[in-house]
């Protein structure tokens, strides 16, 4: 599984959870850590596990030096339309719909990396609907002949639904097709 990281720097309590919740929806694949200041982000280890450092305008401004090492990686928090030369910025101060769109917006100027990554981890969890049916069959233990007649389709096909659902989920055996439908509510485990 793709782990997406992303450190937000700030010392207001409030940004940082707010920020973390919106990234946090945007990008349910991501890990983002809450740090109060550059100090406390450095001596959790390594930083180059983090994609991006969303960081407040002050806490940029008390150490530059380490962001400017980072400039694909920084995105400076500010409250307005104010803009610092070699990093991208992100206005803080404004609507919830307008903030989303700066960071979908960031993907197009440089920052794509880590958010289509997130987006492809998202993306290649996510099982078609033909693939949760061909899933929910298995775990009532229909061969791959009987998935075929049942959905009108060739075995081949079933074959390769079957090995897309292995691929995305991560399973290794038909019980971890098993535990992933129960666990997203695909199938009750009374039908199994």
């Amino acid at each position: 599984m793709v782990c997406i990281r992303f450190a937000v720097i700030d010392s207001n309590v409030l940004t940082c959870i707010g920020l973390q919740h919106l990234l946090g929806r945007l990008l349910p694949m991501a890990d983002i850590q809450v740090f109060s200041d550059t100090r406390e982000m450095l001596e959790c280890g390594d930083t180059s596990v983090f994609q991006h450092f969303f960081v407040s305008s002050d806490v940029y401004f008390r150490q530059p030096a380490f962001y400017r090492q980072f400039p694909k990686k920084t995105i400076v928090l500010v409250k307005g339309d104010m803009q610092i030369r070699d990093v991208y910025t992100l206005n803080i101060c404004q609507s919830e719909q307008k903030l989303v769109a700066d960071i979908m917006a960031l993907q197009h100027r440089g920052h794509d990396h880590a958010i289509t990554m997130a987006r492809q981890a998202i993306q290649k969890e996510s099982l078609s609907s033909r693939e949760i049916e061909v899933a929910i069959l298995l775990c009532k233990g229909f061969i791959n002949k009987e998935i075929a007649d049942k959905l009108s389709l060739a075995t081949t096909t079933v074959i390769s639904h079957r090995k897309n659902i292995m691929e995305k989920i991560h399973a290794r055996s038909l019980a971890d097709i098993i535990i992933y439908c129960v666990v997203n509510g695909l199938i009750n485990i009374d039908e199994l």
